[in-house]
């Protein structure tokens, strides 16, 4: 069996029950045969270290400090994975790169990308999946409570302005999930292990996905509210010797900083499928593009990533389309409730109707498609 390492993030805002998470995480994922190794918080560790903002010099030097001890041990937990002898490594980071992010202004941190000549999409989208955990400070506030972390000093206004920037800094990654506070606190670490496991495919890697025809929506707007984020994707189905399966390999990213995964698709019902998905690297990703099929088409859109009432929509775009947009939304549940927000206008729901596959989209004009 190959080895499968899978690197998430938890994250979320002060008071969130990240700790309890963790520890739930490793005792439920170790039935299921995962090796747990986690990256812990730097911030924590410094601060508890005597290292704050004030000794170092400024928030800018803290966070970029933060950072470099940060990537340094990402690497060296990714290669020391390697070398351990289990087939399924579950490698959690308490907390990731785009969290700096949140607590310096946007000047600052563009600057300590220069300096560290780095690529923020990049970075980002190196994690495979994103869980975030919303403060009680919003939705619970009367459990909110500086007792179980000495190194936190937020208050409950301060602990949601914070809670809000760091759900903007994540916005746009692949996977990222928000767990909030619309139920009690045992079931919400229940529900991010619910999401973990949908994400990993235990015990199926299960995708389920609805989908809506929408008209287009103000791009501009979309691109100045925080919590979106713009990507560009180019599709690329390829030859498969079952003709239930789909196999598609994907480039993803922005201003020439992109992610490459191969991904393939059984079908189960009308919402739900059978997926699997690996990254890949640039080099296999141009291999892989020898083999496409030359029947379909590549399919080019811009995807807006944005997320409201806790809700990931992803709304894509096509060139040739000027009315209309599909917007899809991945659920954890095929039974779950679904709302949009005033800037998403639904036409109607599109999932159970062929044309709008994207391998089907593959095949002739979003234009034609969407009269």
């Amino acid at each position: 069996m190959e080895k499968e390492i899978y690197k998430i993030v938890i994250t979320g805002g002060p008071c969130a029950g990240k700790s309890t998470a963790l520890a739930r995480i490793e005792e439920e994922m170790s039935k299921l045969g995962y090796k747990v190794i986690y990256v812990n918080e730097v911030a924590t560790e410094l601060i508890l270290n005597g290292l704050n903002y004030a000794s170092v010099g400024s928030g800018y030097d803290f966070q970029i400090n933060i950072l470099k001890m940060q990537m340094l041990k990402e690497n060296y937990y990714e290669e020391a994975c390697k070398r351990l002898n289990y087939n399924k490594i579950l490698l959690i980071h308490d907390r990731g790169f785009a969290d700096s992010k949140a607590f310096v202004t946007e000047d600052e941190f563009n600057k300590i990308l220069k300096q560290l000549k780095l690529d923020f999409i990049t970075e980002r989208d190196k994690y495979d999946a994103v869980f975030h955990l919303v403060t009680a400070a919003k939705g619970a506030e009367e459990f909110y409570s500086l007792e179980s972390n000495v190194a936190r000093s937020e208050t409950k206004e301060q602990a949601i302005m914070q809670d809000t920037k760091l759900i903007s800094c994540w916005t746009g990654h692949p996977h990222f999930r928000v767990i909030d506070n619309s139920t009690d606190f045992e079931t919400k670490i229940n529900r991010l292990i619910v999401e973990i496991k949908t994400f990993l495919g235990e015990p199926i890697p299960y995708e389920t996905e609805r989908k809506f025809l929408i008209k287009m929506p103000d791009l501009s707007k979309l691109k100045q509210m925080p919590n979106s984020s713009e990507v560009n994707i180019i599709q690329t189905y390829l030859e498969s010797d079952n003709p239930n399966e789909e196999v598609r390999v994907r480039q993803r990213g922005k201003d020439g900083s992109f992610i490459y995964t191969l991904t393939k698709k059984i079908k189960v019902t009308d919402v739900k499928r059978i997926e699997t998905e690996k990254r890949i690297t640039e080099k296999e990703y141009v291999n892989y593009l020898t083999l496409a099929n030359t029947k379909l088409k590549q399919v080019k859109k811009t995807r807006y990533c944005v997320l409201s009432n806790n809700i990931y929509y992803e709304i894509d775009v096509y060139p040739t389309s000027k009315q209309n947009a599909i917007c899809e939304i991945e659920l954890s549940d095929e039974n779950q409730k679904i709302s949009f927000p005033d800037f998403i206008s639904v036409i109607r729901e599109v999932t159970n109707e062929p044309q709008f596959k994207n391998s089907s989209i593959a095949k002739k004009t979003p234009k034609e498609l969407m009269k």
